[in-house]
């Protein structure tokens, strides 16, 4: 019995051993374990929504001054990292700079305004800075520097970015992936953190049109449009489900033709918005698409009857253009997943779905074999 409760107790210590490493270094990675080598202290902190940056600040009301410490890492070892704030948006045109990297191994900081996407040029900001030193740590470049901000100013809006090379004072473009444009959010000045949409932790209306057009895409292309070529590649081969299984293909088609359209024009919309940022692989496939996809809904009213002359050729077209619907579709919501990003589970989640359909095609492309071979050649 004491062997046992001796046994028991040293389970127990290495458990909470393991749980004090655990948190310790879960808590090493966070802006609050973060000692500065200036000894500078700041009221609040937080780790920012992406590209794995941190923000420390403390704001004076008395004279409307923002202290502020941000931390991040380059994209390479001769990249740059930069901290904005922008006084009319929530994007990185109209923001004002504050970039860090190495000039002849040693750190510096300079003001940047970033007058439009094409435009970003050293410049004086729009803003009172002082005090803006740079330091390089572990990889890491941190920007400490002081700014004044509207009176009575709440909040403002904060854009930062990470680099790869710097040519002289010109920065080499960043990446254009999902963690590099939702670098941006709103800073409290009195504390309550960070987001990386707007006050009140809420959706911005641009990320939640991309959710919307990732959506539309993936339910209108991505799923109907097979759904609907599995039913009239093997229904049709049953007497009895005609003409039932034509008013189903079509009424699926339509419906996923109309969706799709819906995500088309989303994604219009989008891509006018991202000016200096084009995903040319996924834009392509999805006008391509939405072509074949038109041609497809003036097939319907082009349609021969069955015994025309005519209705081979119409076939081939019809037939070929489904098809190829069918694999560009597909590809494309995958190219989807990639510019998006989403939660892993939603990419799981149509995985799931679009094996569900294939598996059920080829269940019925194996029975709907069995009763051709099985008919009379009369029939």
């Amino acid at each position: 019995m004491a062997s046992s409760s001796s046994s028991s107790s040293s389970w127990e210590l290495w458990f909470f051993l393991l749980l004090s490493l655990f948190f310790s270094l879960g808590d090493s990675l966070t802006c609050s374990s973060r000692k500065f080598s200036n000894n500078n202290l700041y009221s609040h902190c937080s780790d920012l929504s992406s590209l794995s940056a941190f923000i420390h600040w403390t704001y004076d009301s008395s004279n409307s001054s923002l202290s502020v410490a941000f931390v991040a890492k380059p994209s390479t070892s001769a990249g740059w990292i930069a901290w904005a704030v922008n006084p009319t948006s929530t994007g990185m045109a109209g923001s004002q700079a504050l970039v860090a990297y190495l000039q002849g191994g040693v750190p510096v900081v300079k003001t940047y305004n970033v007058a439009s996407y094409d435009s970003v040029k050293p410049s004086k900001l729009s803003f009172e800075v002082w005090d803006a030193t740079a330091v390089f740590s572990g990889g890491e470049l941190m920007i400490f520097a002081k700014l004044k901000v509207p009176e009575a100013a709440t909040a403002v809006n904060q854009v930062w970015q990470v680099g790869p090379s710097v040519d002289g004072t010109d920065l080499g473009v960043h990446e254009f992936k999902p963690p590099n444009l939702n670098a941006k959010g709103t800073l409290g000045l009195s504390g309550g953190g960070t987001n990386s949409a707007s006050s009140g932790g809420k959706i911005d209306s641009r990320t939640m049109r991309k959710n919307i057009h990732g959506v539309l895409n993936a339910v209108s292309w991505g799923l109907l449009f097979p759904i609907g070529i599995v039913i009239a590649r093997y229904l049709r081969v049953f007497p009895s489900a005609d003409p039932a299984w034509f008013y189903l293909h079509i009424s699926c088609q339509i419906s996923a033709y109309a969706i799709g359209t819906a995500g088309w024009a989303t994604g219009l919309k989008l891509g006018s918005e991202s000016e200096g940022y084009v995903v040319y692989d996924h834009r392509n496939i999805g006008i391509a698409l939405f072509s074949m996809a038109s041609l497809q809904m003036l097939a319907l009213f082009l349609r021969p009857k069955k015994e025309h002359k005519y209705r081979l050729y119409w076939n081939i077209y019809h037939h070929s253009i489904g098809y190829s619907i069918l694999i560009l579709s597909i590809i494309n919501v995958f190219k989807g997943f990639n510019v998006l990003s989403p939660a892993h589970k939603w990419k799981l989640a149509y995985v799931v779905a679009i094996a569900v359909v294939g598996g059920v095609a080829v269940v019925l492309e194996a029975v709907t074999w069995l009763v051709v071979f099985k008919r009379k050649p009369s029939t």
